[in-house]
C-alpha cells in the first residue's frame, strides 16, 4: 500500500469527508463524519471532528502516524479572511502535514468541476456560497453569512420556505399549495401544524428542514407555490454568478459556472433550465453544469496539483473517491486503494 501523501478534507454544514491518498492518486482511506463548519461547532469543535476522522482514516489505511506531504482542508465557515487565518493557524498547529492550505469548501467544487483552474463555482448545500477565479488568478469571494449578508438559498432556506408556505396554506393566510400535504407527509405526520409544533418543542430538529429540498423540487412540477420557490433559488444562483463575473470582468468570456452541493445534485430540470436561461442573459458564452464528482475529489485534486502529480494520478483519485463516496457506508469505512 502507498504511504499517505495527500490529506484532503471537505468539511460542510451537514457532513465532513476526509481522505488519505497516495502520490499515485490511490485512495488509502475515506472517513465520513458529522458537520465541521466552525460557524456551528466552533474552531476547536471543527478541529476535533477533523482529528477524529483523521485517526479513523489512519487506522483504516494501516498508517498510525507519520507526517503527510500535503493537506488541503476546505471547510464551510472559512468565509471571512480572519476566519480563514484562524483556521489555518489552528490546523498548522496540529502538524498534520508538511504543507497545509486552508480555504473555503467552494474551492473544492471549482477544482472538481474543471481542469482549467478558473471559472465560477456555486455551492448550494445547507447554505449557498460562490467563488470566482479569473484566468490570471484574480479571485472574487462573498461573505456568505446568511441573511445578514444578503444571502438566500441552500437546503435550509428552501426547507423553511416550503414549511412556511405549507403553514400559510393550511391556515388560510396564503395560497393553496400541495406542500400542505407533502411537508407533513415527509415527516410522517398529518398536518403542517403538527410539524411546526414538533420543531418548536424539539421533537424534530430544525435542521431536518434541510431534507425538504427534494420535496420542493418534486412538488414544483405541478404546484405554482413550490415552483416559485425553485425559481427564487434559480434567480439567486444567477445573481451570484452575475456579480462574480462582473467583478472579474468576464461576462463576455467563455466561462464555466460549476454547481455543486446536495441541493444541486437533487435539482430538477426546472431549476437547471432557469439557471441556464438567466446566465444566457448575463453573457453569450457562459455555460452552467452540475459537478458530478463529490467535493472531496476537488480537495484531493488540489493536493495532487501541489505535488505535481501526473494526470493518471488525478484520474485515479477522482475515480476512486467518487466510487467510495457512492458506496455503502460499510465499504466507505474500510476503503483502501492498492499501490
Amino acid at each position: 500500500m502507498s504511504a499517505p501523501a495527500v490529506l484532503a478534507v471537505d468539511g460542510g454544514n451537514s457532513k465532513t469527508d476526509l481522505a488519505l491518498l497516495g502520490a499515485d492518486g490511490s485512495l488509502l482511506a475515506l472517513a465520513r463524519g458529522p458537520l465541521s463548519s466552525p460557524h456551528h461547532v466552533g474552531l476547536e469543535g471543527c478541529l476535533d471532528v477533523l482529528e477524529t476522522l483523521l485517526a479513523q482514516a489512519r487506522a483504516s489505511a494501516g498508517v498510525a502516524n507519520g507526517r503527510i506531504d500535503v493537506a488541503r482542508v476546505l471547510v464551510a465557515g472559512a468565509d471571512l479572511p480572519a476566519e480563514e487565518r484562524a483556521l489555518q493557524a489552528a490546523v498548522d498547529g496540529r502538524g498534520w502535514a508538511a504543507s497545509t492550505t486552508v480555504a473555503n469548501d467552494t474551492f473544492a467544487i471549482l477544482r472538481a468541476g474543471t481542469e482549467r483552474g478558473w471559472g465560477v463555482a456555486i455551492v448550494c448545500g445547507a447554505g449557498i456560497n460562490c467563488v470566482g477565479v479569473a484566468p490570471d488568478g484574480r479571485e472574487v469571494r462573498f461573505p456568505a453569512l446568511g441573511a445578514i449578508t444578503g444571502d438566500w438559498g441552500g437546503g435550509h432556506d428552501l426547507g423553511m420556505a416550503a414549511l412556511s408556505a405549507a403553514a400559510r396554506s393550511e391556515d388560510g393566510r396564503g395560497p393553496a399549495t400541495s406542500l400542505q400535504r407533502a411537508v407533513p407527509a415527509h415527516f410522517g405526520l398529518h398536518t403542517v401544524l403538527e410539524v411546526s409544533e414538533a420543531i418548536h418543542l424539539g421533537r424534530i430538529d430544525q435542521r431536518a428542514v434541510l431534507d425538504l429540498a427534494p420535496v420542493v423540487f418534486e412538488e414544483a412540477a405541478g404546484d405554482a407555490v413550490a415552483a416559485a420557490i425553485v425559481d427564487h433559488l434559480a434567480a439567486e444562483i444567477v445573481a451570484f454568478a452575475r456579480a462574480a463575473l462582473a467583478r472579474l470582468r468576464l461576462a463576455a468570456a467563455p466561462v464555466e459556472v460549476l454547481l455543486g452541493g446536495g441541493v444541486m445534485r437533487a435539482a430538477d430540470g426546472r431549476l437547471l433550465d432557469a439557471v441556464a436561461a438567466g446566465l444566457a442573459e448575463v453573457g453569450p458564452s457562459i455555460v452552467a453544469r452540475v459537478v458530478p464528482d463529490p467535493p472531496i475529489a476537488g480537495a484531493a485534486l488540489l493536493g495532487l496539483d501541489e505535488l505535481g502529480a501526473p494526470r493518471a494520478a488525478h484520474e485515479r483519485a477522482r475515480r476512486e473517491l467518487t466510487d467510495a463516496v457512492e458506496a455503502p457506508a460499510a465499504a466507505i469505512a474500510g476503503s483502501a486503494g492498492d499501490g
